[in-house]
């Protein structure tokens, strides 16, 4: 058994690496590059949004609605696990991209506590023209999320 002290200067291992699976420079190399390709991809995506005048939280609020996979809607709550936020703060987010025109919401006709959020034509046309943005971003990226070098 450790002793206090040895315990407290060893570092927890959440996933050690097993002898047969070493890491190599060119495992850190890739993983450096995909970080890399992941960061330049958001940087652009905020900086599209801003150009736009929305938030990047507001761009991702339209694509979590419009991606809601087999309906053109989504709850409050599941846009609060989509976006990996607490759903007090969603609402706050609706409620500013409400202001801009770009969602709307509409309450439930058998459980009036039920919220559904859709985008307007507004918020369609600009999620529109953000998409076509990301989609050339991308394929101008492709050197960058295969690995390569430009």
């Amino acid at each position: 058994m450790l002793s206090e002290t040895a315990s407290a200067t060893k570092p927890a291992a959440s996933h050690p690496v097993a002898p047969d699976q070493a890491i190599n420079d060119a495992d850190i190399e890739a993983i450096a590059s995909f970080r890399y390709a992941i960061r330049r991809f958001l940087r652009f995506s905020e900086q599209a949004a801003r150009r736009e005048h929305i938030t990047p939280q507001q761009h991702q609020l339209l694509l979590a609605i419009k991606g809601f996979p087999h309906r053109d809607f989504a709850t409050v709550s599941e846009l609060a696990h989509r976006l990996q936020m607490r759903q007090h703060s969603v609402v706050g987010l609706i409620d500013r991209t409400v202001r801009h025109g770009l969602v709307r919401r509409e309450r439930g006709t058998e459980d009036r506590r039920e919220v559904f959020i859709y985008l307007t034509d507004k918020g369609e046309a600009l999620l529109a023209r953000l998409t076509a943005l990301h989609r050339q971003e991308l394929t101008e990226m492709r050197h960058v999320l295969a690995g390569t070098t430009a």
